[in-house]
């Protein structure tokens, strides 16, 4: 079973990037030939500046090695390193049919969020369908909220198969992480840069982590008065990072009353400190040899190429090339 799945290199990652990609992936290379990218084709779309893109894909580099994914277990690369992924892209878009792209939400969303329109905005689809295909994935872990794009991803692939041979591109399967599909910012919206409601897994300081979490919204029930934990923010986020002894502990002094959110708050802190600790301290590692990180990618990138080229000569000899 190959798992495939990527992730933009937009800045440093937060919580919900951990817990939506990364922590399943690291999760997951234990149970299948995993390949893994920095999406950093993708990110032309948002991204202008090359210094901050280059500097975003090593940080984010350094932050998933840190977080646990083993290149002994997962082929790890940089997109660009595997040109043949942009020749697939426009192969596959000569049979993707205008009205699947106009469907997709994912552009009317982006365009409303002030991302300027442009033709990559619009044809994303098609390029990370060549992501996946190009791979032959067979499983494509997503959230809840992004299986429209799995669903094009199929359609492409079904559409290619139907007109020049039948199983010549894998079609993937999603495999879609409920209990993870939305992980709360500060204000209650899904966590987001776009929303500016994030915890970086990697805050600068201790102080800066505490003061975000302090921001957390919540209601206006006095400290002795009973709190409802269902839907609290701070619960659901608490819940991610603490046992199930204290997450119970936590509920049932909501529940009793006489702490205040302060206090819930402080024991938030602690549980996401505590737990990317030993993280932490590998990244300080890393960044200190960063000959290793680069290497890591280069050898993924030779093993990621190697696969991506036994797929094109089946494409490029089923379309007359």
């Amino acid at each position: 079973m190959r798992i495939l799945s990527g992730i933009q290199p937009s800045g440093r990652p937060h919580i919900g990037n951990y817990f939506g990609m990364m922590e399943p992936s690291i999760r997951l290379q234990e149970e299948g030939d995993a390949f893994y990218f920095i999406a950093d084709y993708h990110s032309l779309t948002s991204t202008h500046d090359p210094q901050v893109l280059r500097d975003n894909v090593r940080g984010l580099a350094i932050d998933f090695l840190a977080c646990g994914l083993d290149p002994e277990k997962a082929t790890f690369w940089t997109q660009s390193a595997v040109p043949e992924v942009t020749e697939l892209t426009w192969i596959l878009s000569c049979v993707t049919p205008m009205g699947l792209l106009e469907r997709c939400v994912s552009y009317k969303d982006k365009i409303a969020q002030g991302i300027s329109p442009s033709h990559g905005l619009f044809a994303y689809p098609v390029l990370q369908a060549a992501d996946i295909l190009i791979f032959d994935s067979n499983v494509v872990p997503i959230g809840k909220d992004q299986k429209q794009h799995l669903e094009v991803t199929r359609d492409i692939a079904n559409k290619f198969n139907d007109r020049y041979g039948a199983d010549l591109l894998v079609v993937p399967e999603p495999q879609i992480r409920e209990q993870t599909a939305t992980v709360p910012g500060l204000d209650g919206q899904k966590m987001s840069k776009s929303y500016g409601n994030t915890i970086d897994i990697f805050e600068e300081t201790e102080k800066k982590l505490r003061k975000k979490i302090m921001k957390i919204v919540t209601d206006t029930t006095a400290v002795e008065d009973p709190k409802n934990p269902e839907g609290s923010y701070l619960v659901d986020l608490y819940k991610l990072f603490a046992s199930e002894d204290d997450v119970r502990a936590m509920e049932e002094s909501f529940c009793a009353g006489g702490e205040g959110y302060g206090h819930y708050k402080q024991q938030l802190f602690e549980a996401i400190r505590d737990y990317y600790a030993p993280m932490r301290e590998r990244r300080e590692e890393l960044e200190k040899d960063t000959d290793y990180v680069d290497g890591v990618l280069e050898e993924g990138a030779k093993r990621a190429r190697a696969q991506a080229r036994e797929v094109m000569d089946r494409v490029r000899s089923a379309v007359g090339m």
